[in-house]
């Protein structure tokens, strides 16, 4: 086979088809929870007086560039002027507060770093695969709202890798 001069074709790079890895709209940074219940009473109540005097003495600084989860694993109803007083006091330091668990937080960075981040216009009349695959684990939210976003632009939405993908959406199909 010496004389066969026939070049190796790369279908995929010929596909036309644009990557979107949702894993480079992951927010870097250390993460951190806050539990209201290690601040309830008897592991019943939120006592304001005893709570105010925790955001006093509490050093705040060492939340200072992270990201803040703020929950309660407890099952007590905490007032929603607990969430409010944490996330003022919170506020100067922290680079992100969110009212939830670490999954909550995980969802509303991806959320914001989406929606400033990809275009979707630049997308128009494109076959777009959206990675399915990868080390860094991507909410379920974030491929919805790619795939929201790019819908009104891409010709098509594929989901997956180029070799073995689940085709999401085309144009003009019904």
């Amino acid at each position: 086979m010496a004389g066969d001069t026939e070049a190796i074709e790369n279908k995929i790079a010929q596909s036309g088809l644009v990557s979107i890895d949702l894993k480079e709209y992951h927010t870097a940074g250390e993460r951190e929870v806050i539990d209201l219940k290690d601040h309830l009473f008897e592991g019943l109540i939120l006592k304001e007086k005893d709570f105010r005097d925790f955001l006093k003495k509490e050093d705040w600084g060492k939340y200072s560039g992270k990201l803040v989860a703020i929950t309660s694993t407890a099952d007590a109803i905490i007032p929603a002027w607990a969430y409010m007083l944490l996330t003022a006091a919170l506020q100067p330091f922290a680079r992100k507060v969110v009212c939830g668990s670490l999954q909550r937080l995980e969802e509303v960075l991806f959320h914001d770093s989406i929606a400033a981040g990809l275009h979707p216009e630049q997308y128009k009349d494109k076959r777009v695969m959206i990675k399915g695959c990868g080390d860094v684990e991507i909410p379920l939210s974030a491929f919805s709202e790619a795939t929201a976003l790019l819908l009104p632009y891409a010709r098509s939405v594929l989901y997956g890798e180029a070799c073995s993908n689940v085709p999401i959406y085309k144009k003009g199909a019904d």
